[in-house]
């Protein structure tokens, strides 16, 4: 990725809960921002580093002009549906517009569930409460398995984030990063504390084609 200080940064997701703070928080550390979103509407923030662009479904040529110009791309969409869900499709259509720009960051939110047990979790977690949260959420898992696999068969300078349960919570900066695996008894993030670490793993070499656990 360019000087960090100046990143040139593609939002997906831009007005949900977790990609409008990524898309707060890098402008206020001065990058410039192209945020990808379907209704224009919903973006009520305004910045002369701040570009929105309407784009309700994958438009290769577009995409592909767009990443042309982007040092980094971070989506904060999530799956919730099985299969085909805005997390897997636009993953796919990114890495097909990065398909020449293999240096190019791509972030992507996935989910604590995706990922391994972490070491010492508890019986009652690892035999109880994951497997129930399982059966809940398992097509929005699948379909993450999917994004991710996808992922790991691409060429780009990819980095999976893997938060546990999401709330509103304000941002502290302070949580738990696990490169590779998931974060001992971490069941919870702030959105705004999740959107912190997708911007910083952009700058760590340590993460790019890995995976991250994150939580409190």
């Amino acid at each position: 990725m360019a000087d960090e200080s100046t990143a040139r940064i593609t939002v997906l997701g831009a007005t949900g809960g977790t990609g409008r703070q990524v898309v707060e928080q890098a402008l206020a550390a001065g990058h410039r921002v192209t945020a990808l979103v379907r209704d224009p509407a919903r973006m009520p923030l305004v910045h002369d580093r701040l570009d929105v662009v309407r784009m309700p479904v994958p438009d290769p040529e577009a995409l592909r002009a767009l990443l042309g110009r982007t040092d980094a791309v971070v989506s904060g969409l999530a799956a919730t549906a099985k299969g085909g869900s805005p997390a897997t499709v636009w993953t796919g259509a990114v890495l097909a517009a990065l398909a020449d720009r293999p240096d190019t960051r791509l972030v992507a939110v996935s989910a604590a569930p995706v990922g391994p047990h972490p070491q010492g979790s508890s019986p009652f977690h690892r035999f109880v409460l994951s497997p129930l949260v399982g059966r809940v959420f398992r097509d929005a898992y699948r379909d993450l398995e999917r994004m991710e696999a996808a992922l790991s068969a691409g060429g780009a300078a990819w980095t999976v984030v893997r938060p546990p349960r999401l709330t509103d919570d304000p941002g502290t900066g302070e949580y738990r990063l696990v490169v590779g695996g998931n974060v001992p008894s971490g069941y919870r993030i702030g959105r705004a504390d999740l959107a912190h670490a997708l911007l910083r793993v952009l700058g760590d070499p340590a993460t790019v084609r890995r995976a991250v656990g994150v939580a409190y």
